[in-house]
């Protein structure tokens, strides 16, 4: 798996449409109400600064403004996007920088709007000294042509002959254009062994992913031939654009495929063969925020690894060691993933465990053992509540061994197994600093585990070797168990040394590492739901917010 610098931005998960409103704000003009406008602010990850995104219309004279202008944003369900609205009172002889214009300001993160009910959230202004500053309203709506989805097939005829026996061994590779001009590779098909025409399978690829919303942006696409030993030799290349694509719907487009330098080297050349668009079709399809929006929760269990091999908790070489300065990479690990899920679950309620420990009062070992130690309610509040708890067993239990994964993964599928309607999509994180002494047992549960709602992300600390870990991330090779094999692939595997800035910046790191572990989510929920043809149900019915008090005149 490749680890994208902090740079590096993924295609946004969708583009969300934030609608504002605001109720009993406070009056600050002194023959009419005050004048509203709204300014958001968006945080930089790497920095933690501030930056001015847009500003809402002013209304006049009203403390119960509706705004018509939205705010559009990229959404990434795996980072923290955190949001600050400003409210000022614009007259229009001053500037909105005087602080006595300040109605009041709202800090809180993309993913609270939308996991909110029915994505709609309602904040309490703060910000005005020994004031009551009203409330503002939330909704968030996804845009509709992220849900598109294009399926298309290609042919090409006379493509040029690359290799000294054979034909041509061709393929595609697709890639979009970015803002600053460069090229990001969206898509490969298949290749088509030993032939100058081939015919490419029909494949199927996001919108988004192919030209990010703008219909008219370059999509850039080289034919390659193949080689056993990756140095794939280029035939030539050709432009077009979503847009074009589409126009295809009813018609044949034929594309010369161009090689820049052959079109130098030689005065008669015309092509190095052509690309036949065949069929080019769109859908829609659910996507992630429909079913959040629909209700559907993320149960998030978190499940700590306490064998001997981490080293003794007192000790500033263990992995558990509690300094009163930084944080060890087990509770980054747990706050960098929990902080980002927690926006998506209502009661805020987790269970959480421990393995590989002695407990007392008489010493047994125990694989799945509560956190805060109440067998009947295993739930910790909050990711604070979680810390907390770990915290607290690191104190009374003694780490031993050996690590089994099995007991905690199949606790989760029990409680994953008894809800099947797509309300709720369960997320376990196994945090563990090593070498798994269960791995049969283990791989048996992740294949039973992939036919139910559920993820499992493992998070490995520390300087072990974790090839037994990639094993069971089946992004190359489907996990497999007894000649069954997973239904879907579930886990997503990743050592936290890879995250870690090296300037020591912890908010840096914890944002990288919960980036690559959370950005599958999305996908294996949406997979699971398709897999059970689980459609998202319609939002709750919109409370009317209350009806403000009627103004004085």
């Amino acid at each position: 798996m490749s680890l994208g610098g902090a740079s590096e931005r993924s295609v946004p998960a969708t583009k969300i449409e934030i609608t504002v409103s605001c109720r009993n704000l406070l009056d600050l003009d002194t023959f009419s109400k005050s004048d509203p406008m709204v300014v958001l602010y968006t945080q930089s990850r790497a920095s933690q600064e501030w930056r001015e995104f847009g500003r809402t219309e002013v209304i006049d004279n009203t403390l119960n403004p509706d705004f018509v202008r939205k705010f559009v944003l990229d959404y990434f369900f795996e980072e923290k996007q955190n949001l600050r609205f400003d409210v000022y009172n614009v007259d229009s002889k001053t500037n909105i920088s005087k602080p006595k214009d300040f109605l009041g300001q709202a800090f809180l993160a993309l993913g609270e709007v939308i996991g909110g009910q029915g994505s709609r959230v309602e904040r309490t202004l703060t910000g005005v000294p020994g004031k009551k500053c009203g409330t503002i309203l939330l909704t968030a709506e996804e845009l509709s042509n992220c849900r598109d989805i294009a399926t298309m097939q290609l042919c090409a005829n006379k493509l040029d002959k690359k290799d000294f026996f054979g034909k041509s061994d061709p393929f595609l590779v697709f890639y979009r254009s970015n803002e600053d001009g460069t090229f990001t590779i969206c898509h490969k098909t298949e290749v088509v062994k030993n032939t100058l025409n081939p015919v490419w399978q029909p494949f199927s690829i996001p919108v988004r992913a192919l030209c990010n919303g703008d219909y008219d942006r370059t999509v850039k696409i080289d034919v390659y031939d193949w080689d056993r030993d990756g140095s794939h030799d280029f035939i030539g290349e050709f432009t077009t654009s979503y847009r074009e694509l589409s126009k295809a719907q009813n018609q044949f487009t034929v594309y010369e495929v161009l090689n820049p330098r052959k079109k130098c080297k030689k005065k008669k050349y015309v092509n190095s063969g052509t690309v036949t668009l065949l069929s080019f079709s769109v859908d829609s399809e659910f996507t992630f925020v429909d079913y959040i929006k629909g209700g559907t929760q993320l149960n998030f269990t978190v499940a700590i690894d306490f064998t001997a091999s981490n080293g003794n908790p007192l000790q500033p070489t263990s992995l558990h060691y509690m300094s009163p300065y930084q944080l060890s990479a087990y509770a980054m690990a747990l706050k960098a993933v929990g902080e980002i899920i927690q926006d998506y679950d209502s009661d805020k309620l987790f269970p959480a465990y421990g393995f590989g420990a002695k407990l007392p009062p008489e010493g047994r070992i125990s694989h799945q053992f509560p956190l805060n130690n109440n067998d009947e309610d295993p739930n910790c509040a909050g990711i604070e509540g979680v810390l907390e708890s770990y915290f607290q067993s690191l104190r009374t239990v003694q780490l031993y061994g050996p690590t089994y994964f099995a007991p905690v993964i199949n606790q989760v599928a029990r409680a994953a197994a008894k809800i099947s309607d797509g309300s709720q999509y369960y997320v376990l994180l196994i945090i563990t600093d090593g070498v798994i002494s269960d791995m049969t047992q283990t791989k048996e549960a992740i294949v039973s585990a992939s036919s139910l709602p559920m993820s499992i992300i493992i998070v490995g600390v520390g300087p072990a070797m974790f090839e037994a870990m990639e094993e069971l991330d089946g992004d190359d090779v489907r996990v497999s168990s007894r000649g069954r094999y997973a239904e879907r692939d579930i886990v997503q595997f990743v050592p936290f040394r890879d995250y870690v800035d090296r300037s020591g910046n912890q908010v840096l790191s914890m944002a990288r590492l919960a980036k690559d572990v959370l950005a599958e989510i999305p996908e294996q929920l949406l997979s699971y739901m398709r897999t059970r043809d689980i459609q998202p149900r319609p939002p709750p019915p919109v409370n009317p917010s209350p009806t403000p008090a009627p103004e004085q005149p």
